[in-house]
């Protein structure tokens, strides 16, 4: 049996891309899954598919950038299957653009989405883990963490905090483990809202030698299966070809 068997694992960022697979992979391991995003119906598409697999899973719709979202989100998941044992933090965007584009508006929901997601679903969990001495968090940052690029300042600074956040959570919580996954190129939905078209242009260029979603959701598996006793501090997963 699976030390993955039996956990609830709540995911946001789940309606696609690595959300959506490490969902479906954990749920085969035994996992009762909860999945949260803003677009319902690909949720209820991934819960069906999940159930009619064998697999336990629930859906919340949920905007990360609420604080009250979030919590409702993990209260849900309580109500479901009970006290959640690990949160994956993986709802992100990432609308690249020069900084003399002066995107503000996109900085803005970068911040919103990719930090204060973060911290509002460590709020929603952390106190019940620290009750019960026990618990994982697992946040998703990026290769944007530790190489800075051109179009990319805001999105890496994003990451980099995230990093951040997951280092001190660890080192004041000696009773909980806490992961960050770092991805290099993954072929995901993320990008999708680029406003440049020459900026949406080069990543896909850059997509040309890239991971597929379910690598990450392995290396996120690898890191929740490890004994209590156990804490995978962070994971850098990047195409073997890939100098990024």
């Amino acid at each position: 049996m699976s030390r993955i068997t039996g956990k609830v694992v709540a995911i946001t960022g789940a309606s696609s891309g690595i959300g959506e697979a490490t969902a479906r992979l954990l749920a085969a391991q035994g996992a009762r899954v909860v999945v949260g995003a803003r677009r319902n119906e690909r949720l209820e598409a991934l819960v069906a598919d999940i159930t009619a697999s064998g697999g336990n899973a629930r859906l919340h719709t949920v905007d990360v950038r609420s604080r009250d979202d979030v919590a409702g989100f993990i209260a849900f998941a309580e109500q479901a299957f009970g006290p959640v044992d690990v949160l994956v933090n993986n709802a992100g965007v990432m609308p690249l653009s020069l900084m003399a584009e002066l995107k503000t508006d996109e900085w803005e929901r970068m911040v919103d989405v990719n930090i204060r997601g973060v911290l509002n679903g460590i709020a929603a969990v952390l106190p019940g883990m620290k009750a019960r001495r026990r618990g994982h968090i697992v946040n998703v940052a990026s290769i944007g963490a530790h190489v800075v690029f051109p179009m990319g300042a805001v999105y890496c600074a994003t990451k980099y905090a995230v990093w951040a956040i997951s280092e001190g959570l660890r080192q004041e919580s000696p009773e909980l483990r806490v992961t960050t996954v770092s991805p290099g190129v993954v072929a995901t939905e993320l990008g999708h809202d680029i406003s440049d078209a020459s900026v949406r242009d080069s990543l896909s260029e850059w997509r040309k030698t890239s991971l597929s979603p379910d690598a990450i959701a392995r290396a996120i598996a690898y890191a929740v299966a490890e004994a209590d006793e156990v804490d995978v501090n962070e994971l850098i997963v990047r195409p073997t070809a890939s100098a990024f």
